[in-house]
Parts: structure tokens; sequence; C-alpha cells
């Protein structure tokens, strides 16, 4: 299975209002596991960037001005996330923007059509409800390092996810289950091998046998002749 984790920077808060992408990071998983394959890239957005935003992500509009436009890496975007399950953190706002910069560079398109998505901030809701499930509460409560978040940054925050996301989905412990019953076909339980010399049978010495006897010779005594083990235990001396 091929997942990408993904995440965007904006200009502010509203595809509607004109606010663009400036920053979209992916990182991929194939059978839970982190390949180290991303994609990550700089944009243009051609407009201002909201103070709001700015302060969040720390991206000034001058340090993209030599960055190139979405148009020009929309191709190379589809193609890195073409055949897999999208997973985002609140997916409908990540996806909101991606289609529409895909609508301003004329290809529209409805994501979630084409792909599988996988709302991790959904995901948390179910399963902490009445929680904060932000990405740094979801961090400290699957205790993932996110010490280097200071500013949000799209591909880190992709990867900071990704390992949220195994964590929350069965962690390191499922991949590795899973990975392991890949690797043999099968289960990963295997029947013990009977050993193939024959078993050494021990008897008791004639001693033995005779200190066995005298032992249910008491227990017979002392339950009235009602032993369960054979023997021949001596009768109760009339009274």
């Amino acid at each position: 299975m091929r997942q990408i984790v993904l995440d965007t920077e904006t200009t502010g808060l509203e595809p509607a209002l004109g606010h663009r992408i400036i920053e979209v990071g992916c990182v991929e998983l194939v059978n839970r596991r982190v390949t180290g394959r991303t994609f990550h890239r700089y944009l243009n957005p051609e407009r201002d960037i909201d103070a709001g935003a700015l302060a969040v992500h720390g991206i000034s509009r001058e340090s993209l001005a030599d960055q190139p436009r979405f148009a020009e890496i929309a191709e190379a975007l589809l193609e890195f996330i073409q055949g897999a399950e999208i997973v985002a953190h609140n997916a409908p706002f990540d996806l909101g923007f991606l289609e529409a910069e895909l609508g301003r560079c004329g290809r529209p398109m409805k994501l979630a059509e084409r792909w599988p998505v996988l709302d991790t901030l959904a995901l948390a809701r179910e399963m902490h409800p009445g929680q904060r499930n932000n990405l740094d509460a979801l961090c400290k409560r699957y205790n993932v390092d996110n010490t280097g978040r200071e500013l949000h940054g799209a591909l880190l925050d992709a990867r900071i996810l990704a390992d949220v996301y195994l964590a929350m989905t069965g962690g390191q412990a499922a991949l590795q289950l899973a990975a392991l019953e890949r690797d043999v076909g099968a289960s990963v339980v295997q029947p013990a091998e009977r050993p193939t010399a024959p078993l050494k049978v021990l008897t008791a010495s004639p001693a033995e046998q005779q200190a066995h006897e005298q032992m249910l010779a008491v227990i017979g005594k002392a339950s009235g002749g009602q032993c369960l083990w054979p023997a021949s235990v001596p009768p109760e001396p009339a009274a």
C-alpha cells in the first residue's frame, strides 16, 4: 500500500478569497514504511501574505520571489501522488487549496474523487473526543519528537504527521509485524519442531518406589482409605 502524507502552507485561510499555496511537502509511505522519497517545493504566490499566516510559517513574500509558480510544478506533484492514498491533517483545507490551484492552471479536479483520502484530524477526533487534536497535541500524546517545529513548514509537518499517523494507527510494532508477515509469506507463528531422537524415559529406583509406597500409605490412612492412587494400603487396625 502506497500513501502520501501531504501538507501545505498558504498566504491565508480562504482559497475562495484568492489565497495561494506557498509551500507543499509530501512524504511517501509504502506498506507503512517511510521510504525516504519526498516532494517539496516553495512557490511564488504572486500576492501578499496575511500577517496571521506569516506569524505561523514565517515565510515572506520577498523570500519567494524567485520560486516557481504552482502551474510549473503541478504535473510533477500529480505524478508524485499518483496511485497513492493521501494522508493529511485537516484534509479539506489542503485539498481545497490544491484544487483551487489546479483550477487556476486549467486542471480542475476533485482530488478526493481520484484518490482515497485519510483525514488524520477527523481520525484523531474520533479516537480522542473532547481533546485537543492539533499536530502539537498529538505529538505530545504519542511521544513524537517535534522539538524542531518552532514554525510550521510543509515538509517538516508532513514528516511529523507521518510519525504521528503511524503511532495513531498501530505504531512501529504493527509496522514490523506486518513486514515480517509479508517476508515469510504467512503467519509469523511457526509450529515447534518435534525432536527426531526418541524421548528418554526415566524410571524410579527401588528405594524411590519404596518411599513412594510409604507416602501413599500415609495418605491412605489420613484419608480413611480414600486414596485415589493405586497402592497397597495396609488396613486400619481394629479398634
